[in-house]
């Protein structure tokens, strides 16, 4: 009897679990419920045959938005020249140093100007292939399925990067003309050798964490890492060649005055160009998962063992406009990070929240708000240009901004790109602003203890990949 009840209670439970099951599965009922309810839409024939035989975005571009566009600015920063990071990640290096060569330009009298990007990023490389081994030696007890050691792991060696990036290894190794350091196939096709270099250093993780299991002293794995930095340099130095310890820089300048030749190192270099010429730039963030007017700090966002971490402002984008318009029009370029893929009508280089009408492409609604983009992965800062001009009505409000890309001439209108207001509000997630252009209040926010967020946090894991 006992066994009969036990067989019939298993039988109950075996059905409920299948109901469950039934409910949650797409069913052939459901299937066609839902056929039925889109032929109760009438003829759609057209719209089939239009959008399978198209480009989406050609059949759903917002005709009357192209034609009203217009590349008018009531002000506009001086032109350093489009750049052109090709196959590469590096667009916060490239917008970074877009950011200091108009200075230049202007102080020598040249009509074009580039600093060596490979310079940096030689140096880049080596820099986030230390901190990865020192991250290695300090994680040693953790186990392999640690959420922070798997976070660090996925690519160690990525061109990814961020603005403080950028001054941090000006300020350590100084800047050099592109002449003196020139791009090479690797340095702008970056994926093979970025392979190769994370297979060395995720092999040398297992090393130093198997030297620690056969309790080997930390002294000896920082031994241990010092040598296998000399293969991640060499392993550069093949792809790259050796960055400059000392060049000649000459230059004809606009009256086609040939200057004497004049040695330098690269941190002579930015002493004479550069060191007493650069703000005291802060980062402001627009993240609406986030509170508002409070200071957060990403653990591990850096490429330098003994720089500091990323600290950034979260402020609403309206005071991002403010502030971004106050540097225009002190003669400032303004560094930014955005979500470049969406809206983004790059035959013209117009970005326009509604330059794509798909609502009316497939009669449905698109409408996703800002903090749900970002909350639930459909929007994330990916990649980083700089603001060089702006368009305002009489009384001062922003119209559009004038972008500087790092595409190339063939992208967008000559590597130039119209970004209108509305996109701005949208897509754009962070702002590099010099400090003295801030309201008072939020210069004072500056100064809180800051909001400690890990390094699996989804939004800050992305800027980690700007490219």
């Amino acid at each position: 009897m006992r066994l009969i009840v036990i067989s019939t209670m298993i039988l109950m439970a075996l059905a409920s679990i299948s109901t469950a099951t039934n409910k949650a599965a797409l069913t052939e009922d459901l299937m066609q419920h839902l056929e039925t309810q889109f032929d109760q839409h009438g003829h759609q024939t057209g719209l089939i045959n239009s959008i399978t035989n198209n480009n989406i975005q050609d059949i759903s571009l917002n005709h009357e938005r192209v034609v009203s566009h217009d590349d008018h600015f009531s002000h506009r920063l001086k032109k350093s020249g489009i750049t052109n990071q090709k196959g590469s990640g590096r667009c916060w290096l490239f917008a970074g140093l877009n950011i200091f060569t108009p200075d230049m330009m202007t102080r020598l009298k040249l009509n074009s100007f580039e600093l060596s990007q490979p310079y940096l990023t030689f140096w880049d490389k080596m820099e986030k292939a230390n901190f990865f081994l020192e991250q290695m030696i300090s994680l040693r007890d953790r186990p392999s399925d640690d959420r922070e050691l798997s976070v660090i792991l996925d690519n160690p060696f990525g061109d990814g990067g961020w603005w403080h990036y950028v001054t941090d290894l000006i300020e350590k190794y100084g800047v050099a003309p592109i002449s003196a350091m020139p791009e090479t196939k690797q340095s702008t096709s970056t994926g093979v050798i970025n392979r190769l270099a994370n297979r060395k250093l995720r092999t040398f993780a297992s090393e130093l964490r198997s030297m620690h299991e056969d309790g080997q002293s930390e002294d000896k794995l920082r031994k241990r890492k010092e040598e296998m930095l000399g293969d991640i340099y060499s392993l550069m130095v093949y792809a790259y060649g050796k960055p400059p310890t000392s060049f000649t820089f000459r230059y004809e300048d606009k009256d086609s005055t040939v200057s004497e030749p004049v040695e330098f190192t690269p941190r002579s270099f930015y002493e004479e160009f550069l060191a007493d010429s650069m703000p005291q730039y802060v980062t402001l963030m627009d993240n609406p998962t986030k509170d508002y007017d409070r200071l957060y700090q990403v653990k591990s966002s850096r490429n330098i063992v003994e720089r500091s971490d990323l600290s950034t402002l979260n402020l609403p984008i309206e005071k991002h406009k403010t502030y971004a318009l106050r540097a225009l029009l002190d003669s400032q370029a303004v560094w930014f990070a955005c979500d470049v893929g969406k809206a983004n009508y790059s035959k013209n280089g117009i970005m326009a929240a509604d330059i794509y009408d798909y609502n009316s492409t497939f009669d449905m609604d698109f409408t996703i708000s800002k903090r749900d983009r970002v909350l639930y992965h459909d929007s994330y800062p990916g990649h980083a240009m700089v603001i060089i001009g702006v368009d305002t009505t009489l009384d001062g409000q922003p119209i559009k901004w004038l972008v500087e890309n790092s595409w190339g001439t063939d992208r967008g209108d000559g590597g130039y790109w119209y970004m209108y207001d509305d996109w701005f509000n949208e897509y754009v997630y962070f702002t590099i602003i010099d400090e003295r252009h801030l309201d008072p209040e939020d210069r004072e926010k500056l100064k809180q203890d800051p909001i400690l967020c890990p390094v699996w946090d989804l939004f800050y894991q992305a800027l980690r990949k700007l490219r």
